[in-house]
């Protein structure tokens, strides 16, 4: 599997999306502290991928990509909390839900490629 730049990678991509969406979702949050852990957890995940891809070894890249997985449970685990705390509208805790999900398979995917 060869990608040219880390920006190429769909699942980098997706945690992009994520992250923005989040942060959008966040923007009028005054619970700072819960606000500053999910946005902080989101922008791990495709900071670990690009960064994991710039060591530009697989056994590096592999390490950073559980790292990212790790940091998308975080945030499908703040989730459960936003959903309980009535912080995020069910509608939007499935949707995010659902990306995270996706998210960890196609992290999964390519760790097991590697």
């Amino acid at each position: 599997m060869k990608f040219d730049r880390f920006e190429d990678i769909l699942v980098w991509q997706k945690s992009i999306d994520l992250c923005v969406s989040i942060y959008q979702q966040m923007e009028s949050s005054n619970d700072f502290g819960f606000k500053n852990q999910i946005q902080r957890a989101a922008v791990s995940i495709s900071n670990n991928i690009a960064e994991g891809y710039e060591r530009k070894t697989n056994n590096e890249f592999k390490q950073f990509l559980f790292i990212a997985k790790g940091s998308c449970g975080e945030v499908r685990s703040m989730l459960y909390l936003a959903d309980k705390l009535h912080i995020i509208t069910k509608e939007q805790i499935i949707i995010y839900l659902q990306q995270t999900e996706e998210i960890s398979r196609m992290l999964s995917g390519l760790i097991k490629k590697l």
